[in-house]
């Protein structure tokens, strides 16, 4: 697939080293050199770079734009973006993507406007960004949820402390066959794993649960975090896009207090958030007396979500401090990810690897519903639906060979989910959760879709 990438930043570069894992066609044009060369010169990017602007239809041509896929506009300027995705379109790429900053834009109703320029698909990375926090405040026992398929399976990522009653036993016994549930990847220190039926989980790891929304509170109870409070009250610190975006999408039994430290930016609030249960505070979040004076330790959790990464860490630790067991914090830096891991942060959103997660979505040839990776493990779940003749369908789980550091975590059948065990068949149309650690996701598309020539091959044994 020959992939062209408009734009070296934050979103783009991630997107590229996703990529290039799948020994994809990439090209990246970004003026600056010096970005284009801290992917070239590192060693981890197998790609060509072009040092001249997007919008440059000769930077395009010689991109190879009209044998392009897909076109993908990922640099900070919206408008560049869509200017970008509508040369390509006319020079032949067969999909573009493009990177915006205004909610309405993204809108539904608004799609087939954006369709008609030639943009097949638009992202805003701090709506994503947004429900991603809004998530993790409405389970404040786990680290990272995700709702798949609607809510037929729920994913949580939980990290394991001493009351936890799911120590030392392995995970053949713990997860046997008909369990309600499956433990897919194990955070460990600096390890990803797709655990074995011979593993056994540790105190300080953070464990990966599949399992359907019956049956969370039984996982609540295994991983001994009943007594976490459920969150009614946030305090964020910082009035950017993300919180703006949350209060927009909140729930109505949230409270949201927004601590900015601008005061041109907190009139700008106060116009745009027209909410009872919003307050806009004018003050330092970083000084833990405003944060008192204002009440976060009645509150049940706090949101770091300032551009400055070690703000925001430093941010939720002080509000950890204060009592608060729920904090969120943007870590924009991808080097401070396992440090603030480390720190016990908390939830950490990073919006570069959300984005990516949506746009490499559209890369995979089989159906795939939808994708997420998980920030603070090095893995990626994707939901693909089998197709028809599809591999996976021929046998049961047990007789399919994956590739090493892949597994299922749950189907869903007819709106209905559930787990997957070894003699589970798989049927078409069947939406499938795969885990798959170090990109290997991409490889996992053959499994799920019919195979070219398949029904030839078929009548050639048919006749033999």
């Amino acid at each position: 697939m020959k992939i062209i990438i408009a734009g070296a930043g934050a979103v783009g570069s991630h997107l590229a080293q996703l990529l290039s894992k799948d020994d994809q066609d990439i090209v990246v044009i970004d003026e600056s050199q010096a970005k284009t060369d801290a992917l070239t010169d590192s060693g981890n990017y197998d790609l060509m770079s072009i040092n001249l602007p997007p919008t440059n239809i000769a930077a395009m041509k010689e991109a190879g734009v009209q044998h392009a896929n897909i076109f993908i506009a990922v640099t900070p300027d919206e408008s560049r973006n869509l200017t970008c995705c509508m040369l390509a379109h006319t020079l032949g790429a067969k999909k573009t993507v493009a990177r915006v900053d205004n909610a309405e834009y993204v809108k539904p109703q608004y799609m087939e406007i954006f369709r008609s320029m030639g943009i097949d698909s638009l992202i805003y990375p701090e709506v994503l960004a947004a429900e991603e926090v809004l998530e993790g405040l409405k389970h404040s026992w786990v680290r990272q949820y995700w709702e798949i398929h609607d809510g037929a399976l729920i994913m949580m990522g939980i990290k394991l402390r001493d009351t936890a009653r799911i120590f030392d036993v392995p995970l053949r016994d713990l997860c046997p066959p008909d369990a309600p549930y499956h433990i897919v990847t194990v955070k460990r220190d600096n390890q990803t794993i797709i655990p074995g039926g011979n593993d056994v989980l540790q105190l300080g790891d953070i464990a990966y649960f599949v399992t359907t929304l019956k049956n969370t509170a039984l996982i609540r109870r295994l991983v001994g975090k009943e007594e976490y409070p459920d969150v009614k009250s946030v305090m964020v610190m910082g009035g950017g896009r993300i919180s703006v975006n949350m209060a927009h999408h909140k729930p109505d039994w949230l409270k949201m207090k927004i601590v900015e430290q601008s005061e041109e930016r907190c009139h700008q609030l106060n116009d745009l958030l027209e909410n009872d249960d919003i307050m806009v505070i004018h003050g330092d979040g970083r000084d833990t007396g405003t944060l008192v004076e204002e009440g976060i330790k009645k509150c049940q959790a706090f949101a770091a979500l300032t551009p400055e990464t070690e703000t925001n860490i430093l941010a939720c630790l002080a509000a950890k401090r204060l009592g608060v067991r729920k904090t969120v914090a943007l870590v924009e830096n991808m080097d401070y990810v396992d440090m603030a891991e480390k720190l016990d942060i908390g939830t950490i959103i990073n919006k570069k690897t959300i984005a990516a997660s949506h746009i490499y979505q559209m890369m995979l040839d089989a159906d795939v519903a939808t994708m997420k990776s998980l920030t603070i493990a090095n893995a990626d779940v994707a939901e693909f639906v089998a197709q028809e003749g599809a591999p996976i369908t021929e046998k049961m789980i047990r007789e399919l060979r994956f590739p090493q550091g892949v597994t299922l975590g749950g189907l869903i059948r007819d709106k209905v989910g559930m787990p997957i065990n070894g003699s589970t068949q798989i049927q078409p149309g069947d939406s499938v959760v795969v885990f798959a650690i170090d990109g290997l996701i991409k490889k996992m598309d053959c499994f799920f879709r019919k195979p070219e020539g398949n029904v030839i091959s078929r009548l050639i044994n048919q006749l033999s």
